[in-house]
């Protein structure tokens, strides 16, 4: 079993709330580390049919059973649970009582506002990060491998074929549970913004122009894509305001959470058609930004991730607010320190003497005398 990073934040967070929710997509752990918390405590999956109607019966007698507490699995099935919980934890004010977990953060997020407010604790589990993976002993040396594989522990702990366990991945949480929240009837229209959203990550949002390709209005277009969003598939990327400039684009970048399904959403099945496709440098940012995300959401940290760019082309890839000011990030594909890649930076530091300044590459990490900020590996990018 993977140690999870994440761990010691949730056990810190069990002494702080008498319950803790625990959100993040399917298969990214939730259950593991659930049960690894509460070993000695009931498990109940409210995805089996059975239980809900055990529940539904009879909610308070259902829950009479697990006084002393219990794990709680895909809790947004049965969103009554919560009123009942609430009277639950009012009564009894022990910390750590329950775990609740939810592959949808809207619906969960919805009701514990609601119900649970001030009663429990929040964190998210994302696939595996780099980290982890280091930490655990796997073999992580070969990036475009990591990039294709994704960070699903299933394929790690099992030595599984990424493209295979991928493809069924997509099919039954993306393309069936995913658009049976919304009821979303036309698949083929939801399966064409799935793959204009891997062709378009990394990329300013346009949501007039991905509704007219899809065929549908731009609030079905904002819809569909809140919810693969509150399903931990993708996220928007929020712009940076600041006084660099009045003009800055204010619309949000486009990344996925995972860039194995990035991959296999662009039909990237092998290393080789990975390094070659015109997608590559888009991949490699989706991988850095998402990455900074985990290691952020495993200590427990909020999001905190900009980016930055104005009317006349000035643009940083990532801006991480940090208690010492924010870092100004370049992303960039390259092994090697081309001072032409580090355009962005040097506006930064002109517009903001003094703040920090980094670019992730491929090549090795070194400090750069002549300028504000240092050439950083990707090897490394548990450092940010």
């Amino acid at each position: 079993m993977i140690t999870r990073s994440i761990l010691q934040e949730a056990k810190f967070a069990l002494t702080q709330f008498r319950a803790l929710c625990i959100t993040g997509p399917r298969q990214s752990g939730k259950t593991t580390l659930s049960k690894l918390l509460f070993k000695n405590r009931p498990y109940v999956n409210f995805e089996d049919p059975s239980i809900q109607f055990q529940f539904q019966d009879n909610p308070s007698l259902f829950l009479e059973k697990f006084k002393n507490g219990a794990v709680f699995d895909e809790v947004q099935r049965v969103p009554d649970v919560f009123r009942y919980l609430q009277v639950l934890l009012d009564t009894n004010t022990t910390r750590g009582q329950f775990i609740l977990t939810g592959s949808n953060n809207f619906l969960l997020q919805q009701q514990v506002s609601q119900s649970l407010a001030g009663r429990a604790g929040y964190l998210t589990l994302l696939p595996l990060s780099f980290e982890e993976l280091k930490n655990e002993g796997f073999i992580v040396s070969d990036l475009n491998q990591i990039m294709l594989t994704g960070g699903y522990p299933e394929i790690w702990n099992e030595k599984l074929q990424p493209s295979k366990w991928l493809e069924s991945y997509i099919k039954t949480y993306l393309q069936r549970d995913v658009r049976q929240i919304r009821n979303i009837n036309n698949l083929a229209q939801f399966n064409r913004l799935l793959q204009l959203c891997a062709n378009h990550a990394g990329q300013i949002l346009n949501r007039e122009e991905l509704a007219k390709q899809v065929g549908v209005d731009t609030k079905t277009i904002q819809a569909w894509i809140g919810l693969l969003e509150s399903s931990y598939v993708l996220f928007q990327l929020q712009p940076w305001y600041n006084n660099l400039n009045k003009r800055v684009i204010k619309s949000p970048k486009l990344y996925f959470y995972d860039t194995g399904i990035l991959c296999k959403l662009l039909n990237i099945n092998t290393k080789n058609t990975l390094a070659k496709h015109n997608s590559y440098g888009a991949i490699f940012e989706n991988w850095c930004i998402s990455e900074v995300y985990k290691n952020r959401f495993n200590r427990g940290l909020g999001e905190g991730l900009f980016y930055f760019r104005d009317s006349t082309g000035n643009e940083i890839d990532l801006i991480l607010e940090k208690e010492t000011g924010p870092l100004a990030i370049e992303i960039k594909s390259s092994t090697g320190e081309d001072l032409k890649l580090t355009a962005g930076l040097k506006y930064w530091s002109k517009n903001q003497p003094g703040k920090q300044g980094v670019i992730i590459y491929q090549g090795k990490s070194s400090e750069n005398s002549l300028l504000n900020f240092d050439f950083l590996s990707w090897t490394e990018i548990d450092n940010v």
